[in-house]
């Protein structure tokens, strides 16, 4: 028989550090093309990697500049991530760069977070 030992989690709350904020954008009026921002949606704390080599193909097809795995605790009903959205990641490193969110699923090693890929668009 296979002895029980205790694994902690991969992730817990206490990895969740960085402050993110999640933004839904509408199209300029008049007739210059371009977004500016309608409302804030969402803020979560969250873990912020650099995109890991998994990603690194959907990176190179979506053809972005700089992209970002996060993650943040499933929100439940509250709010809904989808690629309609735009991520703020308030540190000084990521100061005044909104991503656009490319894809969003659970977390298979635990579905008590999400994982989202988000990256910036290439000008």
């Amino acid at each position: 028989m296979r002895e029980f030992k205790y694994k902690p989690p991969r992730l817990h709350t206490g990895e969740l550090r960085t402050m993110i904020i999640f933004y839904e954008y509408q199209e300029n009026e008049g007739p210059l093309p371009g977004e500016a921002e309608k409302q804030v949606l969402f803020r979560a704390w969250s873990k912020v990697d650099r995109v890991w080599l998994k990603d690194l193909e959907l990176a190179k097809s979506n053809g972005t500049l700089s992209d970002v795995t996060i993650t943040i605790r499933d929100p439940q009903n509250e709010y809904r991530p989808n690629n309609l959205h735009y991520i703020e990641i308030d540190d000084v490193d990521y100061q005044g760069v909104r991503y656009n969110i490319k894809s969003v699923q659970p977390n298979l090693q635990d579905r008590r977070f999400i994982d989202i890929v988000a990256g910036v668009e290439k000008a």
